[in-house]
């Protein structure tokens, strides 16, 4: 049943970051709303459910306020107008007004129950109320406000019966005081109709004065570009000591995943499972990705000796989705970020036990991205190739290096399962490039000729 704002939200959702359904076509869309605030501006959350014409339906959280008249310094959160009893009535993204984020806290610190959704606080720290929150600008898959220098707040938009692995990681690590971690400061669930709660959202500890490692890569890959005559070991930006020091934070971290979360060894049929998984991507990719065909014979032999592997591999709780962009350096030392996993996974297949080397290729990946990722610019010039490399190898084995000296297990000791998974992120990253960014599709190519040559 289609009404005015159900129209607008079809017209309006497709757009922004956030949703996952881009350039899928929409069969329905329903949605059912109950109000947070009641004050000026009004604040409502409405549960869209967005139903495909393949089959496939996704619930989306989608926070509204409301406003009697236009407001032009919100024109760029206006969604549009639906007619009341007696006057027009002005929807924004509730998110991007900062009036309409100051309930959230104050629900949150009264451990309040409003509609469907029950506010928990963590009761380890105040919570800071009464202030507005301010937009997150680089969110993808989900929206973030950060409360002045206190706390930020994450809205999980698209929602699945269940606890985000957000929330029960973070809420985990809690009784181990990791230094590495910002600790939980509370959450909220959406109670759904004949099923689990979902998680609608949390609140942790914000770490200020911090930079990502993204960031502090790249710059160090240019600093080494800038400097012709030098190796990256020579070179004032080298950022090897960094890496090796998120190396022993990543180790720390699951430590304490494996001492307070479910732990088992990993049998045969875990690893031959994983070998077919690993197969049935590849085969997806194909279609997307046709010059996997090149890489095809050698990708399968290297998820053909996961299957044969005779390493010994405990299975628990991981990051699941890590990479530079998901770490903090503070002036004490590296903080990850985000324990949700890959967001277009499914919530329960996120929160499966998998082996912490997930994490490491997942790094290590990243550390190639960041190495290369100028190389698109001038994609024929072997000497910034030369100089990648280097800076990729150095740093990739710096990571190792601290991850083994805090572990007592070096992760990169010519595991199978290690080489697999970097070639399986690999893969996921050629579909990636193929449907956003087809120019950076080389990036992830050249690494699955180093990845099937050295196997």
């Amino acid at each position: 049943m289609s009404t005015a704002l159900t129209d607008l939200l079809r017209e309006w959702m497709p757009h922004q970051r956030w949703f996952g359904g881009k350039g899928r076509e929409w069969a329905e869309v329903t949605e059912e709303g109950f109000f947070l605030s009641r004050t000026e501006p009004v604040l409502s959350v409405h549960r869209v459910r967005v139903a495909y014409t393949d089959g496939a339906a996704e619930t989306y959280l989608v926070p509204l306020s409301w406003r009697a008249h236009p407001e032009e310094e919100l024109s760029s959160a206006f969604i549009g107008a639906v007619p009341g009893a007696d006057r027009e009535n002005y929807a924004y993204d509730a998110m991007r007004d900062r009036d309409a984020t100051v309930p959230w806290l104050t629900h949150l610190a009264a451990a309040s129950t409003v509609g469907p959704l029950h506010f928990h606080p963590a009761g380890v720290a105040a919570i800071p109320e009464g202030v507005p929150g301010d937009i997150v600008s680089t969110e993808q898959s989900n929206t973030s406000l950060v409360y002045g220098q206190d706390a930020i707040f994450k809205l999980f938009r698209r929602l699945e019966p269940g606890l985000n692995p957000d929330v029960e990681i973070h809420d985990a690590l809690r009784r181990t005081e990791n230094k590495h971690i910002a600790p939980l400061l509370g959450h909220i669930e959406l109670q759904e109709p004949g099923a689990e709660p979902a998680t609608a959202a949390m609140l942790q500890t914000f770490v200020p004065n911090a930079s990502d490692g993204w960031r502090l890569a790249t710059a160090s890959v240019r600093d080494l570009y800038a400097e012709g005559d030098l190796h990256a070991d020579e070179v004032g930006g080298d950022f090897a000591a960094d890496s090796e020091r998120l190396g022993a934070a990543t180790a720390s971290v699951h430590a304490d995943l494996a001492q307070v979360l479910p732990s088992e060894p990993a049998d045969r049929e875990w690893f031959a499972a994983s070998a077919q998984a690993m197969t049935a991507r590849l085969e997806q990719a194909l279609a997307v990705v046709p010059q996997l065909e090149e890489h095809l014979a050698g990708l399968r032999a290297v998820y053909a000796r996961v299957a044969d592997s005779p390493e010994t591999v405990l299975r628990q709780r991981v990051h699941g989705d890590l990479h530079l962009g998901q770490v903090l350096r503070t002036a004490t030392g590296w903080v990850v970020l985000d324990f949700e996993g890959e967001p277009a996974r499914p919530l329960a297949e996120r929160r499966q036990l998998d082996s912490p080397l997930r994490d490491v290729a997942g790094m290590l990946r990243s550390f190639d991205y960041a190495a290369r990722h100028m190389l698109v610019e001038q994609p024929g010039d072997p000497q910034r190739a030369y100089r990648a490399q280097e800076w990729a190898e150095r740093n990739r084995g710096a990571f190792c290096t601290g991850y083994s000296a805090a572990s007592g297990m070096d992760p990169c000791g010519g595991s199978p399962l290690l080489r697999a998974f970097e070639a399986d992120k690999a893969v996921y990253e050629c579909v990636y490039e193929a449907r956003n960014r087809p120019h950076w599709l080389m990036i992830p190519l050249q690494s699955l000729s180093r990845l099937t040559a050295e196997a």
